[in-house]
């Protein structure tokens, strides 16, 4: 339900900003600046994906486990969806994903909220049945 209502809510948010922009610098401007914000936003989002995938990389060649870097590159693609989508709202938040500080306090907040799910989830799955872990060796 409140999927539904934010599929109505967020497009008619962004009509009306459009209508308010559009009565203050002018229709052309409006759709000038959207296609203009659309663009310099995925310059900007391919910039950051290449480093977010040299990161990768890099972290990958040192045997570290790339999670962080990867949730980042899903919120890059996040904020380069969302700067395609015609509208200041989608495109302001998609700027927001774009600062770096940004997008390290979300991937924190992520990783971390699944590491508690994951803790939770192993210890109910622990009271419900016991595994005792070891080795087999046959002597035959």
């Amino acid at each position: 339900m409140k999927f539904l209502v934010l599929l109505l809510l967020i497009p008619l948010a962004e009509v009306a900003v459009f209508i308010e922009v559009g009565d203050e610098i002018g229709a052309l401007w409006t759709v000038l600046l959207t296609i203009g914000t659309a663009a310099l936003g995925i310059a900007l989002v391919k910039i950051q994906g290449i480093r977010t995938v040299l990161a990768a990389r890099q972290q990958v060649a040192q045997g570290q486990l790339p999670a962080g870097t990867m949730i980042e590159g899903v919120m890059l693609l996040l904020a380069g969806t969302m700067l395609l989508i015609p509208g200041f709202i989608s495109d302001t938040l998609g700027f927001l994903l774009l600062i770096p500080a940004v997008r390290s306090h979300f991937a924190a907040a992520i990783m971390s909220r699944m590491i508690v799910n994951q803790r939770n989830r192993a210890h109910s799955q622990d009271n419900a049945t016991h595994i005792i872990e070891g080795e087999f060796r046959r002597d035959d």
